[in-house]
């Protein structure tokens, strides 16, 4: 379909001045980042660059979640300058209404969130997930590494100068099932091995079930209640992917299949997957209100107003989507209704401008 001269100069001038918008947020993000990694690095022999180099790598995913104000406040300064220029004016007296100026930056809005979704979202998860794994190597955690795989949940744990590597093959709240740990020394010779039904998690120190200990000469012991000290618990397991922005997308729909084999929760990640698909309406749903905003309030005021009206709505909008999420987390409502139900509530609190929009 070919653009009409208009719908491109719209376009075109949408896109430049959402582009500015997201600059100067990236610009942002980068300052308070580097704060953040030097202090963290502070008592850490790297270069200088090292931190620097951190903060690159994780910016584009902070820029990602905000996107949605970045869309709100760049659609405000798109109809700023479309006023200012007598822009507006100029098209309206060749027939060019409010909505048709509304539906060609709506539809910019839904593309663009495809595009972000699909490239954009996908490209600052691999430099996340690059993050923190260069991050984790000066962490005091980077000895203790748990994973979720097609075989169950893998740990490797170490305490007392030994080391574990621990494999369950279900979970639950606060219980692995058939759990088996292998012990080894430092030098990753074999030392010794335990298997046990069921263990209770919820603290570091483990009790299982009917345990069988296996020493290194292969003489085998019972205990009905083992107590084994691990430096994880079933709260901080349940929190290995709690930052599910480092996993692409294809990766979040394989970690799904891994979770359902060992009875682990899919909540949070049935969220995440969902909040993807969602992402295109929600762009287009911030900048439908910011234009709706733009074209009824007066224009008479300084831009500073218009900002600070969007940033206003931001957090609106930001802390009524962290409350059904929240609810959706805690399962308190289905996780699509956590994710769709803010998107639906906005869109018919718009529906009432969209039909006066004309108007004006």
């Amino acid at each position: 379909m070919t653009l009409k001269v208009y719908q491109s100069y719209i376009i075109k001038k949408f896109l430049l001045n959402t582009f500015k918008v997201s600059l100067v947020f990236l610009g942002l993000v980068i300052i308070l980042s580097i704060f953040e990694e030097v202090s963290f690095f502070s008592e850490i022999d790297v270069s200088v660059h090292y931190p620097i180099f951190l903060v690159l790598l994780n910016s584009f995913s902070i820029l990602y979640q905000l996107f949605p104000f970045i869309f709100l406040i760049g659609a405000q300064f798109f109809f700023i300058n479309f006023i200012d220029s007598n822009e507006f004016i100029a098209f309206k007296s060749y027939g060019l209404s409010n909505l048709k100026i509304l539906k060609v930056i709506t539809l910019t809005s839904f593309v663009s969130g495809i595009i972000i979704v699909t490239l954009f979202y996908n490209f600052s998860a691999l430099l996340k997930f690059k993050y923190i794994d260069l991050k984790n190597i000066h962490s005091n955690d980077s000895r203790y590494l748990a994973s979720v795989t097609e075989n169950g949940l893998w740990i490797k744990d170490e305490h007392n100068e030994q080391v574990y590597f621990i494999n369950a093959e279900k979970m639950s709240l606060n219980k692995l099932y058939n759990i088996e740990v292998m012990i080894l020394d430092n030098n990753f010779s074999f030392l010794g091995k335990i298997f046990s039904p069921q263990a209770n998690i919820s603290k570091n120190e483990w009790l299982m079930s009917n345990a069988i200990i296996t020493d290194e000469n292969g003489k085998k012991s019972s205990l009905d209640n083992y107590v084994f000290y691990s430096n994880f618990n079933y709260q901080k397991i349940n929190n290995l992917y709690s930052n599910l922005s480092s996993i692409t997308f294809f990766g979040l729909l394989e970690l799904r299949k891994d979770y359902k084999k060992i009875n682990y929760s899919v909540t949070d990640l049935d969220i995440h997957i969902t909040s993807l698909y969602a992402y295109p309406f929600y762009l287009t749903i911030i900048t439908i209100l910011s234009s709706i905003i733009m074209i009824n309030i007066r224009h008479q005021k300084p831009k500073i107003f218009y900002v600070s009206v969007g940033i206003i709505f931001s957090v609106l909008i930001y802390y009524i989507t962290f409350f059904f999420t929240a609810l959706g987390k805690n399962e308190q409502i289905p996780f699509i209704l956590s994710v769709w139900l803010p998107i639906l509530l906005l869109l018919i609190l718009l529906l009432i401008g969209i039909v006066k929009l004309n108007e004006k």
